[in-house]
């Protein structure tokens, strides 16, 4: 069964489809989409310098298509960053040989790990990275991933039987039932308060998955292999002023996996959360200070 991914492409100042880009394939978070954060920020910032940037939604999400919908696979997911490249390199104005992959969140776990296998992405940027896997293991099963895999297990023989679809809502339905629900962990509020709110919220980004079909992303790590297979230059972007989702300790364990790469980079941003660097100006602008640079040498060649 094949379905379409849907994207957005932007394009550098005074673009012209008869010249050849580096181009940047940019994945969006786990619950995302790609209007948000991997389209609106750091996809319009990279190609204000040069370069033509993809963002896509991921397979049963958002626009692209896939059924039944919501649900979150690591597999999946890696393997639409490879399919995306197939589809970019079709574009007269891609230059096959300077593509590079920025991911946020979850994304920037996935683009890591499509990495270690996509040897057609020339460097790769993770912002505030998680590993989904590790995160699922953890606090998204309450620390009870077996019990997770069980009730996971009895759901999906319920649906395949003709029961009702479990979906599940990630997130509280603002910040202010946020609070009333004393769920004030600083990722939680601050995951609240950019996707159910004007600042971030779209569409697409329904922070929602099918709770039946994600048994196979509690065995993922988005690092295995890494000590071996990263060999390309790769750039780890966090801010440390840490949250229950984990990314300050991905991003430091990506950084510390990666020895093969040929230019491994930690930034790393004294008082900034992870979603702060989802939008805010400031840290953003701080991260694109490293990235820019890094990724016009190793991906634009300059």
């Amino acid at each position: 069964m094949a379905w379409d991914i849907a994207t957005l492409i932007l394009t550098p100042p005074g673009f012209d489809r008869n010249k050849k880009y580096p181009t940047i394939i940019s994945v969006h978070p786990f619950g995302s989409c790609k209007e948000q954060t991997s389209s609106a920020v750091y996809g319009k910032a990279l190609a204000e310098h040069g370069f033509v940037v993809i963002a896509f939604d991921a397979s049963y999400q958002g626009e692209s298509g896939g059924a039944p919908r919501w649900i979150e696979s690591p597999s999946q997911r890696v393997a639409d960053v490879s399919h995306v490249i197939d589809y970019a390199v079709t574009l007269p104005y891609v230059d096959a040989e300077r593509i590079g992959g920025i991911g946020i969140c979850g994304g920037g776990g996935y683009i890591l790990n499509a990495t270690l296998t996509e040897k057609r992405i020339k460097a790769a940027v993770g912002i505030t990275p998680v590993n989904i896997g590790r995160l699922f293991r953890e606090g998204f099963s309450q620390y009870n991933p077996l019990g997770a895999l069980d009730a996971m297990a009895a759901q999906r023989t319920k649906e395949a039987l003709g029961g009702e679809l479990q979906v599940n809502e990630l997130l509280p339905a603002s910040p202010e039932a946020a609070t009333a629900a004393g769920l004030t962990e600083i990722d939680v509020f601050e995951a609240t308060d950019y996707y159910k709110t004007p600042r971030g919220q779209q569409p697409g980004g329904w922070t929602r998955m099918l709770f039946s079909h994600a048994q196979q992303t509690l065995a993922w790590d988005a690092f295995n292999f890494s000590e071996t297979l990263m060999n390309q230059p790769m750039m780890v972007v966090i801010g440390q002023k840490a949250g229950a989702f984990g990314a300050y300790c991905d991003g430091m364990e990506a950084y510390g996996r990666a020895t093969a790469s040929k230019d491994r980079q930690l930034v790393s941003l004294q008082g900034w959360s992870h979603y702060d660097l989802y939008d805010q100006a400031e840290p953003v602008a701080l991260a694109m200070e490293q990235m820019l640079p890094f990724l016009k040498q190793h991906v634009a060649g300059e």
